[in-house]
């Protein structure tokens, strides 16, 4: 099973995919972050809020994905220029700010609440002066108008993670964010990974295997998302070799481990209570009344067993970042 695991997505956000744009702090679908969506039918400061709390708890995973990225450069080249592509809140644009310390670094989301809060956060981290954002939908808001206007500009880095995934043209999309690549510029995607994982198998109520349903449903939604996309087309996601395609060297993939044993704190359990509320309530109709009862319980912040009190939970995840070089 393919995993999607972004702490902000899947049926949690089943709300359209005309244009898409992700806001990705580096997991997958379905229990990480990312999502296409209208925009009119969402509460931004509750989004944010969520978001915000995802990036923070992978802020290790994200700095060592900057130390990585950093290293695919040439010794002495000069990164002046960084594409945040499906920003977010801007976690991962301050964590970009704060590894390429001579660069611009641009957030470009389609969510204007979520750019002012980037914009926040850049100016409480001492990034101001170097942060800047861009509202622009995907993948429309890639390509200039063939004039020299609009579009995104040239860049160093492209980073981009759980964006491409929701647009119908995953090949297409590629090709656009290598074509704003200076020689030897780098671009990094985030997909793919490993579904998070919470609890054991066997959690005391409700019939075992519970977390392996969930992926099993949330894979289903995956797989209705991507064929109601516009202009989807289907592609093996080797994503190396659509990189090559893309006219990118030197690809390759890394993943990075993001390991916060039991018991957890305050902050990580609150994020999955959010998860879990967000499967619970866009999730009912594809599980059985056991599995519903059982996550009502783990819902329960007086429960015992609720992932609010429980000694046992602990949140595990693997992001993996793909990558490819402009020749030179």
């Amino acid at each position: 099973m393919s995993a999607h695991n972004d702490s902000a997505d899947g049926p949690a956000h089943r709300n359209g995919h005309g244009k898409g744009h992700g806001h990705g702090n580096g997991q997958g679908h379905g229990n990480g972050q990312g999502h296409g969506h209208h925009h009119g039918d969402l509460d931004w400061e509750a989004m944010a809020a969520h978001l915000v709390t995802s990036g923070e708890l992978q802020l290790p995973v994200l700095r060592e994905t900057a130390v990585r990225l950093g290293g695919l450069f040439t010794p002495g080249a000069k990164v002046r220029r960084v594409l945040d592509i499906g920003s977010g809140p801007g976690v991962m644009t301050g964590v970009l700010a704060e590894a390429f310390t001579d660069a611009e670094v641009i957030a470009v989301d389609g969510a204007p609440a979520l750019l002012d809060h980037t914009l926040a956060r850049a100016g409480k981290l001492g990034f101001g002066a170097r942060v800047s954002v861009r509202h622009a939908e995907l993948p429309d808001g890639l390509a200039g108008d063939g004039n020299g206007e609009g579009g995104l500009g040239p860049a160093d880095l492209v980073w981009s993670s759980k964006a491409v995934h929701h647009l119908g043209d995953q090949q297409g999309a590629l090709d656009a964010l290598a074509g704003v690549l200076g020689p030897g510029g780098v671009l990094a995607v985030a997909e793919g990974g490993l579904p998070m994982r919470w609890l054991p198998r066997d959690i005391g109520i409700g019939r075992p295997g519970l977390q392996a349903r969930l992926d099993a449903a949330q894979e289903d939604w995956f797989e209705i998302m991507r064929t109601e996309l516009p202009g989807a087309a289907a592609v093996v996601e080797d994503w190396p070799a659509m990189l090559r395609r893309a006219g990118l060297t030197r690809t390759g993939s890394f993943t990075l481990l993001l390991d916060l044993p039991a018991p957890l704190d305050g902050p990580a359990r609150a994020f999955l209570h959010t998860q879990l509320t967000r499967l619970r309530e866009t999730m009912s109709e594809s599980l059985d009344a056991e599995d519903r009862s059982t996550l009502d319980v783990l819902l329960d912040p007086d429960a015992p067993e609720g992932i609010m009190r429980r000694p046992d939970a602990f949140l595990l995840t693997a992001t993996t970042v793909h990558t490819g070089i402009r020749p030179a």
